[in-house]
């Protein structure tokens, strides 16, 4: 009988023990699984956003578009690119705002020089075209083609640290080479 009741004296000391273990691994455990969680979803956010950009700048660069609007120019048909992607992955497209550092580029002399600046009034997407996207050597054409950029906005929710409901701004660019034909 003194085993017996050695095993319940010890198996009453270890459940102290268990709970104050408990306790203080639980909520570092569950600061994981949400950070985990959360840099997920930014993670999943960032490519939505990387392949709008990619099809905005493929959308430009072809000379003709079987699911654009008849009529509308190249940079038109970026935009709308862009905002369809973004609403079909359920991202609101009036998120995106035009980036703060626009990339700079050198005019493609291709077609008559390009639009190496944005305008940020007419739109929240920053589309420059044509632009030549590769470095000359003396005397040597470079490749011309589409750039798109633009910004989109994620809030962390991470409580009890410094990311807790910060909002921080993602880049997507892409650049494309025109296509001729």
């Amino acid at each position: 009988m003194t085993r017996v009741r050695i095993l319940q004296a010890l198996v009453r000391d270890t459940r102290a023990a268990e709970i104050a273990e408990a306790a203080a691994v639980l909520p570092l455990m569950f600061m994981i699984l949400l950070g985990i969680f959360w840099f997920g979803q930014a993670f999943s956010i960032y490519g939505v956003i990387t392949r709008a950009a990619q099809e905005g700048a493929r959308a430009a660069a072809l000379p003709y578009c079987a699911t654009c609007t008849p009529g509308t120019t190249a940079v038109a048909n970026a935009i709308t690119t862009v905002q369809n992607t973004l609403s079909t992955a359920n991202l609101n497209p009036n998120l995106a705002r035009y980036p703060t550092t626009p990339p700079s580029f050198n005019a493609c002399t291709i077609g008559g020089g390009g639009n190496t600046s944005c305008n940020s009034s007419s739109s929240n997407v920053c589309v420059q075209m044509p632009v030549q996207l590769s470095n000359t050597t003396s005397g040597a054409t470079g490749v011309c083609g589409v750039s798109v950029s633009f910004q989109y906005p994620f809030q962390f929710w991470l409580p009890f640290t410094r990311l807790n409901k910060q909002q921080v701004w993602m880049t997507a660019s892409a650049r494309v080479r025109l296509e001729n034909q």
